[in-house]
């Protein structure tokens, strides 16, 4: 098992998290979830996290991510969400 390290903490903290579009509609087609997979891969390494798996399915996607205990799960599925939801209606 491969330990990871802050000025605090040493941690391995990976997390799966699943998401699903509104009323779980089939709109994550190839073409959209191919730029999904970059935006969501951009906003990983902009904040520090490691993408281990990442899956796409047509109505929502299951990401395995291991990200600082410190910066917190809830702030990276926050800013993957936001960014995703705002770059893919542009």
């Amino acid at each position: 098992m491969e330990y990871k390290s802050n000025n605090n903490v040493v941690y391995s903290c990976k997390y799966h998290v699943i998401w699903c579009p509104k009323y779980r509609r089939p709109v994550l087609v190839p073409e959209v979830a191919e730029r999904l997979k970059q935006i969501i891969r951009s906003v990983a390494d902009e904040y520090g996290a490691e993408v281990i798996e990442l899956e796409v399915m047509p109505d929502h996607v299951h990401l395995l991510v291991e990200v600082d205990p410190q910066f917190g799960i809830h702030k990276l599925v926050r800013k993957l969400k936001g960014r995703s939801s705002r770059l893919l209606r542009d």
